[in-house]
């Protein structure tokens, strides 16, 4: 259901026109773009809107329709309201007793960031010293630091109506997950994104996709490298540039991008370091 108040998208508008059986190119641009001059301009425009949507087709007459099971568009991209996280842990697995020892949330709307929240979590164990030497955190850093469950809340919060987006998503989103539902039995429902399937698919020419290779592609520095507030921000501002990658590629909807995202990929695909 469309929330009250806002104006479909030009994708949406699309969709519902076709719910009713083909268009032509023309009509089609007449009917949601207003576009009643040339007919190049008319069909460039169109084909620019839907043309790598999975959800529509063109045969070879020009007449325009539904994919066979296409679902109504998601939320339009430039509308949805994300949340780029960061994580840091004392080093190994969730499940081995290791804890998070630092979280860094940056909000993105309509393209701009619009908010941050940090804190260091004292993990209630020793961090070890590579780890330490990796990230700078020290014992005595989280020694006075608030335990997870003291700022369990307050990490809900942060991420509660927000896609949920990270670099190498699994990870941060499965030590998030694994703490507040131990903590507070919940877990905040989030749709999920990882920059690193982005960039897998937006950008197929960039050969090396951890966060260092991308922020220097988009010429991003980054501040206080394996901090979660400062990894979360360099990788807002990535996951901002892919957005507008993903809109030139006509990808305009949360649905389009996730299908584009995750289809699976024929190439052998390397394990991406963080």
């Amino acid at each position: 259901m469309r929330a009250p108040g806002l104006r479909p998208s030009l994708t949406q508008r699309a969709f519902d026109e076709l719910r009713a059986g083909p268009l032509t190119t023309l009509d089609l641009a007449r009917r949601v773009l207003g576009l009643q001059g040339h007919p190049g301009a008319a069909s460039a425009a169109v084909f620019t809107l839907l043309g790598r949507d999975e959800r529509f087709q063109v045969d070879p007459l020009g007449f325009w329709s539904l994919a066979a099971g296409a679902a109504p568009p998601g939320p339009p991209l430039d509308r949805a309201r994300f949340a780029v996280v960061d994580v840091e842990t004392t080093g190994g697995p969730y499940s081995a007793g290791h804890r998070i020892t630092e979280v860094g949330i940056v909000w993105v709307d309509q393209g701009q960031i619009t908010g941050e929240y940090h804190t260091l979590v004292n993990p209630g164990r020793s961090i070890p010293p590579l780890i330490s030497r990796l990230t700078g955190i020290q014992d005595d850093m989280v020694e006075t630091a608030p335990y997870f469950g003291e700022v369990a809340d307050e990490v809900f919060a942060a991420l509660d109506g927000r896609v949920f987006v990270a670099h190498n998503v699994g990870f941060d989103w499965g030590f998030l997950r694994g703490q507040l539902a131990e903590l507070t039995g919940d877990v905040p429902a989030v749709r999920r994104l990882c920059t690193v399937r982005m960039a897998r698919r937006l950008l197929p020419r960039v050969r090396r996709r951890n966060l260092d290779a991308l922020a220097d592609h988009f010429d991003i520095p980054i501040f206080d490298r394996h901090r979660a507030y400062g990894d979360a921000r360099a990788t807002a501002r990535v996951l901002i540039r892919l957005l507008e990658r993903a809109s030139a590629e006509g990808l305009r909807d949360l649905d389009a991008l996730e299908r584009f995202v995750n289809r699976p990929s024929r190439r052998r695909r390397r394990r991406v370091r963080r």
